[in-house]
Formats: structure tokens, C-alpha cells, sequence
């Protein structure tokens, strides 16, 4: 009889159908190319693509990002508890065993009203020993639907665990490129406020002799001032961005080594990349199908709940009176039980959840098909924002050499007696600023260009999780 149970239910367990709507991949319309896209290689979305910049420093701090960050480390830790929680879900697929054993002595009463029989021991010892069994026959695919649901969230912290590595190794690369900014910054405001000092000394020496007059002297002071002015907010912007660097390297607050400068790295060529390739490799796209994926599985299960839930449990052990009898073969007990229970009447507490289900599946469709969306506008954007930067630079260029000769003829005539000081004060309030946008201009090309890789996701990724894995971070 147990044998004609068990093999009626693993029957019924291999033949049935887990109830519910299998997970079929939405389609979503998308773009067959980018506006904005130039020509370059494929392959370069597929590789560390920071080693392209060719400063070892920078590929030192994110080799020690990956390492030592501690929001790796945490989204690590999260997908660790998504596989436990897996586990756990799955594991009523499968039967399970447990033991127990107990030992009592009690005394009975024996009171003249109610005298025990002289055959009845009192005090009365009891042994027990038994080996348990119980499964649930997961005749609907309940358990599996959970199980699937819980597989998906599990893809999903890992789709976690690589967007917060793509968005580290941009934020450092992001980051010690400001930085580098930030250096010439300071260096262009210093090496201008040198200058300035030399004119301030310079016009205080004629103001002496009467050459120039006391304004001539203000006006170049106030030009020194003012270049002085911004090297303390340049200094104070470069002490935040080295804490900031610091703190994604997973090191307490305090300087950053340097390797290049701002004009010495190089600055690779955009990658071309398909619209497909970017939907298999975003990490934000891959999280938003697997919680599809999961909600879809989740309507399965709440609909399992209208029907029955089968279960088989059993026992075998020992039970005797004496320890010494406890494992002879007349102290032998076993049991067995089929159980069958299912819902007649719940108040619509299933109902309710099977529409919860479904419009948490609809509103995880929703979120892939807006994911995917801005993606694409994430990889325009970037395109087009790195595209015009460079036009910027180029332009800037030409206002910086421009700026140059003009304040190198305004001094010229203002020596020979041609112009006022005003023209020469005029041509060199020019040069500074254009000067500290051409660095900002550079600057920024860089970083979208960090943005655009950040936007495409890639093969790359691949490697960092590589080196992740190597230091430990998961």
C-alpha cells in the first residue's frame, strides 16, 4: 500500500503541467541604429576599456576598486542571500527527513478511590526513537512556480552585481579624469596669477618713477586678485574629488596619485555598437527581464492555491517502557499518512492574490519595456553629448590662440604708447577664462566618452567581474 501511494504520486508529480502562463520574452520595438554613432570598433565595448586611455595609474585604482569597494561587497552579499532564499524555496520539491527522540518517567496516582492493578508499574519510564518523512507531491507547480520566481530574483541581484561594477569602474575613471581637469585648472590659475605678480611689480616700479599712474597699478592689482581668488575653490573642488575618488577605492579620505595629465591621455575612438548587443548586456535590462521573469512565475503559484495540496508523511522508530527493550523487535512502531487539503470558501483571499500577481507581472513589463527605452536615450545622449564636445574643443581651441595673440598685440601697442591699459587688462580677462574652458571642455569629452561605454554595457564587464572575483568580492 505505501509503495502504491509514493509511486501514484511521483506519477501524478512527473506527468502534471506547473499551472500558470510560461514566460515568453516581450517584444519590444527598438532602433536599428544611433543617430549620433561614428565609426570605430566593435570589439572595444568587449574589452577594459579604460586601458585605452594608457595611464597605468588609472588602471591601478580600478583594479583596486573592484577589490576593495564595499558596495561590490554588499551587492555581493545580496546575491549570496538571493541563492539562499532559492534554495530554501526549492527545497519542498524534494522529500524531508528528521529524527526525534524522548525519555520520561512518571508517577501515576493512586488514590484508595482509584487503585492501579498490581500488573501497572508505577513509576512508569517511556522510550521513544523515530525517523520522519514528509513530502509535499507538488502536483500543481506550485513549488516549481516559486522556484522559478525565485531563480529569476536570484539572475536579477546578479544583473545588481554587475550594474553597480559598471557603474564603479566609471565613477573612478569619471572621477580621476575631473581630477586631472582640476590639476590644469590650478595650474593654468596659477601660472596666470605668476604673471600678474610680475605686472603688479612691474607697474608698482613705474608708478615709483611716475611712468604709469596709481589706477594703472590697481588695474593690474585687481587682475592678480582676481586669478588668486580661484585658486582656493580649484584647490577645495580638487580635496573633495581625491575623498570621493578615496572612498570608491574603499580607503579612508586622503590624496590620489596621479599618472598623466589632462593632455597627455589619450582619447580613444567612439564604439560602434548594435541595439541588440546593448539589450544583452546592460545590466539594468537584464535586472528588469528577471524580475519579469519572476512576476510572471509569481502568478503561477497564486493560481496553485485553488487547488489541493497533497502530502505524504511517515514514520518509523521505536517505543518501549524499558531502554534495554527500546531496539527488540516487539518495541518496533511505524505510521503513514496521506493528507489531502484544498480551499472551498477563502473570501477572495486567493483571488486577490492571483490579481496582485497579475498586475505586479504587468507593471514588471512595463518597467522592461521603460528600461529598455532609456537605454536607448542613455546611449543618444552620450553620443551626441561627446560629439559636440569635441566641435566645443575644437572651437575653444581656436579662442584660446585667438585670445593669446590679441593680448600679446595689446601689450605691444600699450608699450609703444598706442592703446590705454584698459585694452591690455580687456585681452587678458579674455584669456583666463577661455583658457579654464578649454581644459573643462577636454575634461568633459573624456568623461563622456566614460559615459558612452557606461551606456553601452559590453563584453568588458565580463573582465571586471573577472577581477572582482580574483580579489575576493564575491
Amino acid at each position: 500500500m505505501p509503495r502504491l501511494i509514493v509511486s501514484a504520486a511521483l506519477f501524478f508529480l512527473l506527468t502534471a503541467c506547473a499551472i500558470g502562463p510560461d514566460y515568453v520574452k516581450p517584444v519590444v520595438e527598438t532602433p536599428s541604429s544611433f543617430t549620433y554613432s561614428e565609426g570605430g570598433t566593435q570589439d572595444a565595448v568587449n574589452k577594459a576599456w579604460w586601458r585605452q586611455f594608457e595611464d597605468p595609474v588609472l588602471d591601478a585604482l580600478i583594479n583596486e576598486t573592484l577589490a576593495n569597494n564595499k558596495n561590490i561587497k554588499i551587492a555581493a552579499a545580496n546575491m549570496e542571500q538571493a541563492e539562499a532564499v532559492m534554495m530554501q524555496t526549492r527545497s519542498p520539491l524534494f522529500p524531508q527527513f528528521g529524527y526525534s527522540g524522548s525519555a520520561a518517567r512518571k508517577r501515576l496516582s493512586s488514590l484508595e478511590s482509584t487503585p492501579l492493578s498490581d500488573v501497572i508499574k508505577n513509576p512508569q519510564n517511556s522510550y521513544q526513537t523515530f525517523v520522519s518523512a514528509s513530502w509535499e507531491v507538488d502536483l500543481w507547480g506550485r513549488i516549481r512556480r516559486l522556484t522559478e520566481a525565485a531563480e529569476a530574483d536570484l539572475r536579477a541581484s546578479e544583473a545588481q552585481w554587475r550594474g553597480v561594477i559598471l557603474s564603479l569602474v566609471g565613477a573612478v575613471a569619471g572621477n580621476y579624469i575631473q581630477l586631472l581637469g582640476l590639476d590644469e585648472q590650478l595650474a593654468v590659475s596659477k601660472r596666470n596669477m605668476d604673471n600678474y605678480a610680475e605686472s603688479v611689480k612691474l607697474f608698482e616700479l613705474r608708478f615709483k618713477y611716475g611712468a604709469v599712474s596709481q589706477m594703472n597699478v590697481e588695474q593690474t592689482r585687481s587682475q592678480y586678485e582676481t586669478a588668486a581668488a580661484t585658486i582656493p575653490q580649484i584647490e577645495s573642488q580638487i580635496a573633495q574629488t581625491e575623498h570621493a575618488l578615496s572612498i570608491l577605492l574603499g580607503r579612508n579620505p586622503g590624496p590620489i596619485k596621479r599618472g598623466k595629465t589632462i593632455y597627455e591621455l589619450q582619447l580613444p575612438a567612439v564604439p560602434a555598437g548594435l541595439p541588440s548587443e546593448i539589450l544583452a548586456n546592460r545590466p539594468d535590462i537584464q535586472e528588469a527581464e528577471q524580475n519579469l521573469i519572476s512576476a510572471n512565475a509569481q502568478i503561477g503559484a497564486a493560481r496553485a492555491l485553488y487547488f489541493p495540496t497533497i502530502s505524504l508523511t511517515g514514520a518509523y522508530g521505536n517505543s518501549s517502557a524499558d531502554l534495554s527493550d527500546l531496539f527488540k523487535g516487539p518495541a518496533n512502531a511505524w505510521s503513514y499518512v496521506g493528507s489531502l487539503t484544498g480551499p472551498i470558501f477563502a473570501g477572495g483571499a486567493i483571488a486577490g492574490q492571483v490579481k496582485r500577481a497579475e498586475a505586479a507581472r504587468k507593471a514588471a513589463l512595463h518597467n522592461y519595456e521603460l528600461a529598455v527605452q532609456n537605454s536607448f536615450a542613455d546611449v543618444e545622449n552620450v553620443l551626441v553629448a561627446r560629439k559636440k564636445l569635441v566641435e566645443q574643443i575644437e572651437s575653444q581651441e581656436r579662442l584660446v590662440k585667438a585670445n593669446s595673440e590679441y593680448t600679446r598685440l595689446a601689450r605691444l601697442q600699450y608699450e609703444g604708447g598706442y592703446t590705454p591699459y584698459s585694452t591690455v587688462l580687456q585681452a587678458e580677462q579674455m584669456l583666463l577664462p577661455s583658457e579654464i574652458n578649454l581644459v573643462q571642455s577636454r575634461t568633459s569629452a573624456f568623461i563622456a566618452l566614460v559615459n558612452i561605454y557606461k551606456a553601452l554595457g559590453g563584453g568588458w564587464l565580463m573582465e571586471a567581474q573577472g577581477l572582482t572575483i580574483k580579489a575576493g568580492g564575491t
